[in-house]
């Protein structure tokens, strides 16, 4: 695993550089933190979506742990409405970017380089909440270690909060003009290995690797792993929208979001979101 994981970071470091001065992640407008840039932001200056704010509530002087933060603009969103945040992510170049935007902006926030499966050698604090989002579970290859990691570092009646592309829009065929299964949606060991090409914030960006490697996982495993270290779950959404144009079969929507296209017949999930609570268990009798 660990030839994929170094090739990974290597692409996430040339991705880093691609992604500060895209059109996607439109930074400049995120530091002036003045407007929305999209409908379905929570807040001017708040990358975090509205939907995410609803489910995980106020996270006003909570302790806040973003696993796979990338360079911290939904970290640093989160600390903008009021949390004390960590953000970790196994990429040099998007930890430097995520500690030098934390401190223009002044923002109560730590920024740590590490793996998940790493994290407890190098982090001893606890957390109110901990928070993955869209596009993370895909590098990871054992969920199994990403639950402990988690449950690990969650006080009492702390929650888990995750969202992410649905497993079964990972299966679709991104070149079709249809629906149509392509990529397998149930767990496997040895990871898929994708040819780059620029970046899914820029397409057309220039980028050394010639590799991604990728680990499909089923909505039953992720669901599974995180029962498994003993957080009870206390909710599973799913969603007929994608927040952008994941596949260019996808319709943009009047919120702004991305759904199938109407001449389609039948519904499909798309996104998901899970909440998960460390269950105190000083309270319950013996």
């Amino acid at each position: 695993m660990d030839r994929y994981r170094e090739s990974n970071r290597r692409l996430w470091d040339e991705w880093t550089n691609v992604h500060e001065g895209s059109a996607f992640y439109n930074l400049e407008s995120f530091k002036n933190g003045t407007r929305k840039d999209r409908p379905f932001d929570a807040a001017p200056g708040v990358r975090v979506r509205d939907y995410e704010v609803d489910e995980v509530g106020d996270v006003r002087g909570k302790d806040l742990l973003h696993l796979q933060c990338h360079f911290g603009i939904d970290t640093l969103s989160w600390a903008r409405l009021g949390a004390r945040v960590v953000g970790v992510d196994f990429s040099p170049n998007a930890i430097r970017l995520a500690r030098s935007l934390a401190d223009e902006l002044g923002l109560d926030a730590r920024f740590i380089e590490s793996t998940v499966e790493d994290l407890p050698s190098v982090l001893d604090d606890r957390f109110d909440i901990a928070y993955a989002s869209r596009g993370a579970i895909w590098w990871l290859a054992d969920l199994g270690r990403w639950a402990e990691v988690i449950a690990y570092f969650l006080r009492p009646d702390g929650v888990f909060y995750v969202t992410e592309f649905h497993p079964v829009l990972q299966t679709l065929d991104e070149d079709a003009s249809e629906p149509r299964v392509r990529w397998p949606y149930f767990p496997r060991r040895e990871p898929f290995e994708f040819p780059v090409k620029g970046s899914y914030a820029d397409p057309s960006a220039h980028v050394e690797a010639d590799v991604e490697y990728g680990w499909p996982h089923s909505l039953g495993e992720i669901v599974t792993s995180i029962a498994d270290t003993g957080l009870r779950i206390e909710f599973l959404h799913e969603f007929d929208w994608v927040d952008y144009q994941h596949i260019p079969l996808l319709d943009q929507s009047d919120d702004g979001r991305w759904r199938l296209p109407r001449a389609v017949s039948g519904e499909l999930p798309l996104m998901f979101s899970l909440l998960a609570r460390k269950v105190d268990t000083g309270n319950v009798a013996e």
